[in-house]
Parts: C-alpha cells; sequence; structure tokens
C-alpha cells in the first residue's frame, strides 16, 4: 500500500561530468581549493534537471536487480562521537548486518565517513560534506586493488578467483534524512560502455580511481524520501559479476529535495564500505 501524502516524483537537479577540453585522462584531487571550496580537478561539471522517484511505500529494490537495496535495521551503537568506538562497536554488528542482507561468508569493512552537511564549510576530511556530484566509488581496476591493499597477500588469489563485492552500507545518523538525501541510479538505465569515465583520485599519499559518469536521459534516478537512523541503503560499489545476470554498481550522489521540511535538521550520515566475499 502506497502512502498518499508522500510525493511519487520529485524534480530537482544534479551534477554531471564533462571531459577535459584537452582530451586528458580526469582527475581529482581529495583536496579543496581554499577559495571556491571546490575540490581540485582537471575537468568540470554540466548541471542537468532530473526526475527522482521517491520509493517510500513503493517498488522494491534489490542488490543483485537494481544494484542496491534498503533495509529497517536499527543500530545498536548510535553515538557515533568517535573512531574509536565506531571501530568497535558499529563495526562488527554492520559487518553481521550485510552478511545477512547479502549471504555472503566474508566481510571486511576497510573505511567509514561520517558526513555532515555544514553550509559555509570547506570539505575537508576532518569536516565531511555530502557529495553533490553523480559518481561511482569503484572502478574495476580499483576494486581489485582494494582486495590487495586490505586482505592478506595469501589470500588475494583465492579471493579474486571467486565472485566478490564492494558495497556501501549508508544510513542517516541522529535525525531524518530530509535535508540533501542521497539519490541512486539504477543499474539497469546505465550504459557502462558509454556513461561510466575512469578517473584518478589523487590522495596525498597514492591515486585511487573511481568513475565519473556522463549524463544519459535513460538514467532513472531513486531515493527513500525521509530516511530515519533506523532505516539505511546497501548499494554496490562494484560486483565481479559482469555478464549482464546482475547490477554491477551504482551511480550515486546528494541532491537537493524541493520537498524538504524548512525546519530540517541539516543531513548527517554514515557510510562503511565492504569488501564482500562469497564461498
Amino acid at each position: 500500500m502506497t502512502d498518499s501524502s508522500e510525493p511519487r516524483f520529485v524534480d530537482t537537479t544534479l551534477r554531471y561530468f564533462t571531459p577535459p577540453a584537452d582530451g586528458s585522462k580526469p582527475w581529482t584531487s581529495t583536496s579543496v581549493d581554499p577559495i571556491t571550496g571546490e575540490w581540485v580537478s582537471n575537468w568540470e561539471y554540466a548541471t542537468q534537471a532530473i526526475n527522482v522517484e521517491n520509493l517510500r511505500g513503493r517498488a522494491e529494490v534489490t542488490l543483485d536487480k537494481n544494484g542496491f537495496q534498503f533495509f529497517h535495521h536499527p543500530a545498536k551503537h548510535t553515538s557515533f562521537a568517535n573512531d574509536e568506538e565506531i571501530l568497535r562497536e558499529y563495526y562488527p554488528e554492520s559487518i553481521e548486518l550485510i552478511k545477512q542482507l547479502t549471504g555472503a561468508s566474508r566481510v571486511v569493512l576497510f573505511d567509514h565517513t561520517i558526513r555532515r552537511r555544514r553550509p559555509g564549510v570547506f570539505d575537508t576530511p576532518q569536516t565531511r560534506q555530502p557529495v553533490p556530484a553523480v559518481h561511482v566509488d569503484q572502478t574495476t581496476a580499483s576494486a581489485v586493488a582494494r582486495v590487495k591493499r586490505h586482505l592478506p597477500p595469501d589470500d588475494v588469489e583465492g579471493l579474486l578467483q571467486r565472485r566478490f563485492q564492494i558495497i556501501n552500507l549508508w544510513r542517516p545518523i541522529h535525525y531524518t534524512a530530509h535535508d540533501w538525501p542521497l539519490a541512486l541510479c539504477d543499474c539497469n538505465s546505465v550504459d557502462r560502455s558509454r556513461d561510466l569515465v575512469p578517473q584518478t583520485l589523487k590522495f596525498p599519499d597514492r591515486d585511487g580511481e573511481t568513475y565519473a559518469v556522463v549524463w544519459n536521459e535513460s538514467h532513472r534516478w531513486k531515493y527513500m524520501r525521509g530516511m530515519t537512523p533506523e532505516e539505511g541503503v546497501l548499494f554496490k560499489c562494484f560486483d565481479s559479476i559482469q555478464d549482464g545476470s546482475v547490477a554491477v554498481l551504482t551511480a550515486h550522489s546528494a541532491f537537493e529535495d524541493p520537498t524538504t521540511p524548512p525546519d530540517a535538521e541539516k543531513r548527517e550520515s554514515i557510510e562503511l564500505r565492504a569488501l564482500v566475499f562469497y564461498d
């Protein structure tokens, strides 16, 4: 049964990739311009008007069918006060939740990020903001590199021969996420040969790789309006099965929801990224 008080669709804008004018490989730094607050990169964004479907009380989506899956599962750890507590308390329960929802045999969490929207505050490692740009966290090359980076060397060869995924577990913390929620693009609407552009992600000590995303009018965007801290979403950053039988990845972006109540708290959320393995 649907909730008639919920809007079925909302109109907004998202920022997509436009290629560097000189034809070079795109790159983005994890540092920001001290004047503009924008990430330093060799390419620019193109803003597109888009329509986002609200799935609150509506059709189900799943990880393998669409690339993402919503859940209701209150966390035992709710303070999110510091990294030590998160590692000690939130990581173990999140590993068990991912196993429960996916059927995976082994889950290794390799990082987490708390995001708090603070207008006028620049994005830094200590003040991470929601990301208002369409992207995918991993390419195939960087997904394999993550396995090699975070797993014991003796395990790597065997793990890479079996199915593995990188999955992001995202949930609001402290407040309902009306403000700048997360939009997710149905993997079935993405042309992976055309829409995804590998870009170098420059860390202070190394280079990673993510996908920037080119606008395609076929993209179908979804979200769950007003997600609470008792709710969350799993979405794929990568799946080693790429024969067309399952969704491989999820382009995503924070966006300005025009139905946000004027008194809504600024968005706070936590995301964990997990290496997920199957027997």
